[in-house]
């Protein structure tokens, strides 16, 4: 049963443990590289042509099995809300780590057609950029915020127009904190403007952790546990400011409720 097939998923322990993390005991150096061999496997199909919808989610689905087969453990919830609505979708969620950008297409690009809004320079590096290319994402500078906000709004709205969802993290970048005060609108707007349902995602994704040299690849730690949590679709009405501290609630509330339990 693949995962769009789901409305929960915990990781099955009794799936076989790696033969590196068996050799060395380190899911760091169990886990980094296999990830290596599909991201350079997926980028040389991406420079093909060869690289699509089903090639991304099934790379994603690898990455994912990677990470377990080092250690990792995930729980997904909500996964039925995706069905919830047939067009597509604004999905906004908070941004701790890599985590979230390699598994989460393997869980939504089943069902919803998506792509994501990335920096530049996140396409022009050799070892993400053919993959993130291949994908058509929503590229920003972040070196001028209204020009920014501008190609989101109006690029955004061309992609949900043409059935395409989008992810959005309305951080101003990643940390394993969630501060509401650094939530902006961001998906609001783009869903408003849209005029398509917005559904938030709740993230908890430490267990791949930010580097102190290459933010990318920090240590992977098996003591925490991966939970991701898509909750209700929903309508933006007026300026969006009701169903912005709706979608903040329920990040919290999760993250909160995961922490308590570690």
């Amino acid at each position: 049963m693949s995962l769009a097939d789901r409305d929960t998923y915990s990781t099955d322990t009794s799936l076989g443990r790696s033969l590196l993390l068996k050799i060395f005991g380190n899911p760091s150096l169990a886990f980094y590289p296999e990830f290596y061999w599909i991201v350079r496997r997926s980028g040389r199909r991406a420079l093909q042509g060869r690289y699509g919808d089903r090639e991304w989610s099934d790379s994603s689905r690898e990455v994912m099995t990677a990470l377990e087969r080092a250690g990792v453990r995930f729980e997904l919830e909500g996964m039925d809300n995706l069905k919830k609505v047939p067009g597509p979708l604004v999905f906004v969620g908070n941004h701790m780590g890599t985590l979230e950008t390699m598994v989460l297409p393997c869980i939504i690009q089943p069902v919803h057609r998506v792509t994501f809004i990335v920096k530049e320079s996140l396409t022009r590096t050799p070892v993400f950029g053919p993959v993130m290319r291949s994908r058509d994402p929503i590229v920003v500078g972040r070196k001028n915020p209204r020009e920014d906000l501008k190609a989101v709004l109006e690029k955004g709205a061309g992609k949900l127009a043409a059935g395409t969802s989008i992810i959005v993290f309305p951080q101003s970048t990643r940390s394993p904190r969630f501060n509401p005060e650094d939530f902006n609108t961001l998906g609001i707007k783009l869903a408003s403007r849209a005029g398509v349902p917005l559904l938030p995602v709740a993230l908890k994704t430490d267990a791949w952790g930010i580097g102190s040299l290459i933010k990318d690849f920090g240590r992977i730690d098996t003591t925490k546990t991966v939970h991701i949590r898509f909750g209700e679709p929903m309508a933006v009405t007026g300026r969006g400011m009701h169903e912005h501290e709706k979608v903040i609630a329920f990040i919290r509330t999760n993250l909160e409720a995961w922490s308590g339990r570690e």
